[in-house]
């Protein structure tokens, strides 16, 4: 199993960026799907997730509205594409599955077995 995560760099406040994870080794289809960040000195905590059961996306109330999860089953690529971004957005960004898929669990960092290994997203004031 391999998730391979890219798309992070240097941006100013109010820009956009939009992460890709590249999956592989996952059966399709039965694995909920998520983006979770970590800032110096924080605990991860989650970002966007997405059910496999019904594929609604679920956001931190931190990135509601400015953040969007989404996915291509084609490629086997989930996407996080992140506007108006700021200062306090800086942190590493993680994609990772689980076969969880109530949205009681899927926020926990625990529900989640496979990770990628980051991509470091740095938000300018």
């Amino acid at each position: 199993v391999q998730l391979q995560a890219s798309g992070g760099g240097f941006v100013q406040s109010g820009w956009s960026l939009r992460l890709s994870c590249v999956v592989s080794g996952l059966a399709s289809g039965i694995y909920s799907m998520g983006w979770f960040r970590q800032s110096p000195g924080k605990a991860r905590q989650f970002a966007a997730v997405r059910s496999y059961r019904d594929r609604k996306p679920y956001y931190a109330d931190s990135v509601k509205g400015r953040f969007t999860i989404s996915g291509n089953k084609d490629t086997n690529t989930v996407y996080l594409q992140m506007d108006s971004l700021k200062p306090e957005d800086t942190a590493v960004y993680y994609c990772a599955a689980s076969r969880y898929y109530s949205y009681s669990d899927l926020p926990s960092t625990v529900k989640w077995t496979y990770w990628g290994q980051g991509t470091v997203v740095t938000v300018s004031s």
